[in-house]
């Protein structure tokens, strides 16, 4: 039976899920689930042993989908979408101490987690704007590596073109480089004068405001606010603790997270019955979702630079999407909580915080400390990894409450997009692009510096349209 999708602000009708891949944004604010999660029994988690990746996905998806996209089809969609990867598990996974694992999840094209997401929404997209025969616009922002997972995912598209914000000198040049080399006509990267949460800020204004785009031309999100994102982020969790021996044995994880998106599809792989006892949240100096979880006060501080910029966030869009079912899916109270939010701080309750606690753990890493995790890491194995994938890995080792389970820390980039972090931990082995990215720095770039102003934005965009 088709699963619907309901707001978690309770005020926007359910949609099936091609209304949401195309939605992003619910029309009150919030944020869509799924109305009922699927569930696996124990019997069917053991029958998807031995599936290589595209297959579990197609397994995992397929009651997602139903009713709006022909399986037959999905799994067209999936193979093509994994058909870049660079490495054949698509996500292997590395030992790196006793019961502590790394899954590499930057084997594809733009070198970080957020292929596994994008390189399937824009195929998603294609086909189902190919049928209705429209023509939409992406409006994205990034702090890194979604713009370019997007861009990679959505450049091959006939019915898209795509606006991707970034802010302005905020991200690695590699990062940059990633989005701004990328040559199509359908592509547009805005370099905005402000922070990340000022871009998603104008990403989310966009969707809620009136319509501003010519010709009736409809607005869709690819950050993690689109549902279908965080869908196919579930997959590699199922993938992982079947390598290490679920379901008969519980697999924990560790996430580097800034926006909560990441970590939500393991809190959605435990509902689905993947045995998962602890999921640790590894924020950086940004450390909005480690306060959340050691005061229950959700609090939007000064945003800081640092050594990991992709977590570089204040607000954390998918918290909400959490606080639904810590709220009993209440959408009225949810609502008038993130209505609160816009003052500045919020005291989540305590019935709601321990709920939360029997699952997640946080730990918060300095950059001196991040940098440290990349030496010893480096010295304990011989194993590179980015500073975001060494904020995990900490977190993974403070915060284990059973080392007889398996920890795995979730590795969300290749260590050649951030050189500059390997250097400051004082490691001589410098990462090397792969090879379809060794020429990156002789490549052309093409982007627009634009100031922190929405109306300046949106009128840029509708001119772009035009041309």
């Amino acid at each position: 039976m088709p699963i619907n999708y309901i707001s978690t602000r309770g005020g926007a009708p359910a949609l099936d899920f091609e209304g949401v891949l195309l939605a992003g944004l619910a029309a009150d604010g919030g944020l869509y689930v799924p109305e009922q999660l699927p569930t696996f029994s124990r019997e069917e988690i053991q029958a998807m042993r031995g599936l290589d990746y595209p297959s579990l996905a197609f397994e995992i998806l397929k009651p997602f989908v139903e009713g709006s996209i022909e399986f037959s089809d999905l799994r067209r969609l999936i193979d093509e979408a994994y058909k870049s990867f660079r490495h054949d598990a698509i996500a292997p996974l590395v030992q790196v101490d006793h019961n502590q694992w790394v899954l590499e999840l930057f084997h594809g094209p733009t070198l970080a987690f957020k292929d596994f997401a994008l390189q399937l929404l824009g195929r998603l997209l294609d086909h189902v704007l190919e049928r209705r025969q429209e023509r939409v616009v992406i409006m994205g922002a990034t702090s890194g590596d979604t713009g370019s997972a997007a861009i990679e995912g959505c450049r091959h598209c006939q019915f898209i073109d795509i606006f991707i914000l970034h802010p302005d000198n905020r991200v690695s040049e590699v990062q940059r480089r990633q989005m701004t080399t990328v040559v199509g006509e359908n592509i547009h990267n805005l370099a905005i004068g402000g922070n990340f949460d000022d871009c998603q800020a104008m990403v989310k204004a966009s969707f809620l405001a009136e319509p501003f785009l010519p010709d009736g031309r409809a607005l869709v999100a690819v950050n993690s606010i689109n549902w279908a994102r965080i869908m196919a982020q579930i997959v590699y969790y199922f993938y992982a603790a079947l390598a290490l021996g679920a379901p008969e044995r519980t697999v924990n994880f560790s996430v580097p997270t800034g926006n909560f998106g990441d970590i939500f599809a393991g809190y959605l792989a435990r509902g689905m019955g993947l045995p998962i006892d602890q999921l640790v949240i590894a924020t950086n100096r940004n450390d909005v979702l480690h306060r959340l979880l050691s005061s229950g006060e959700y609090a939007k501080l000064t945003l800081e630079q640092s050594v990991s910029p992709s977590m570089d966030i204040t607000v954390s869009s998918n918290f909400e999407r959490l606080m639904f079912d810590l709220y009993d899916r209440d959408g009225v109270v949810v609502n008038q909580l993130m209505s609160d939010f816009q003052n500045g701080s919020i005291q989540l309750s305590d019935a709601a915080m321990s709920k939360a606690r029997e699952l997640f753990s946080s730990y918060c890493v300095s950059d001196d400390e991040t940098c440290e995790e990349i030496a010893a890491v480096w010295a304990q194995c011989g194993y590179l990894i980015d500073p975001h994938s060494a904020i995990g890995t900490r977190a993974a080792r403070f915060c284990q409450r059973d080392t007889t389970q398996p920890m795995v820390t979730l590795a969300t980039a290749h260590p050649a997009k951030f050189p500059a972090a390997i250097e400051n931990s004082g490691i001589e082995q410098q990462p090397v692009l792969p090879a379809h990215l060794a020429d990156l720095f002789d490549r052309p770039e093409r982007f627009t510096v634009l100031p922190n102003d929405l109306e300046v934005v949106q009128q840029h965009m509708v001119d772009c349209i035009a041309q």
